[in-house]
């Protein structure tokens, strides 16, 4: 699959899954899993760098490639 989550987002999920995985272990029954799975899904899209739901909408937050000011070289 085609990258489309950026660096910034990467984080963000990352640091939600770890927080989402803290509740898991906090609470009990059927609020656990749901919380464990919710967990599994930010990390796992947070380390591919890739989310499905993000394909289905067309979003990316990833920079473009060649964004860096650089100008390309010419051809001649």
């Amino acid at each position: 699959m085609k990258k489309n989550v950026g660096k910034w987002d990467k984080i963000i999920r990352i640091v939600v899954g770890l927080i989402f995985l803290y509740f898991g272990s906090m609470s009990a029954g059927a609020l656990s899993v749901i919380f464990y799975i919710v967990a599994v899904v930010l990390l796992l899209t947070g380390l591919f760098g890739t989310c499905p739901l993000y394909s289905a909408l067309k979003i990316n937050t990833c920079k473009k490639s060649g964004s860096s000011g650089e100008m390309p070289p010419t051809q001649q």
